[in-house]
């Protein structure tokens, strides 16, 4: 699979339940890329933009989409890494603020 499938994949899914990538689509396609590394590397998709411990169980709230989104989307209209955003975001009728990390410290591989 490639990033482009990846994105085709996605969207419908995500739209389906008021999630969209973001719009600058080298950011969504560099994100789309890493997802695919991870899953390479590790055998799931893990967030590209968190260390990931190599552990299925360990990384289950880091899978993308990871647990944090849903609640990162509500908040600040974007997840952290940005690769799902709210309409409102995409449309910029939202500040595009910066979205704090969610993870708990003793989940985290370091």
């Amino acid at each position: 699979m490639d990033a482009q499938e990846l994105y085709d994949r996605m969207k419908k899914v995500q739209e389906a339940k008021g999630y969209y990538f973001n719009k600058d689509k080298e950011r969504t396609f560099e994100l789309l890329e890493a997802l695919l590394v991870n899953k390479a590397r590790c055998g799931y998709m893990g967030c590209p933009c968190r260390l990931l411990a190599d552990d299925r169980d360990a990384d289950r709230d880091i899978i993308c989409p990871c647990v944090y989104s849903v609640p990162d989307i509500e908040e600040f209209g974007s997840c952290y890494c940005n690769l799902y955003v709210s309409s409102d975001w995409n449309e910029g009728k939202i500040a595009h603020e910066y979205v704090p990390e969610r993870r708990p410290p003793d989940k985290m591989p370091f």
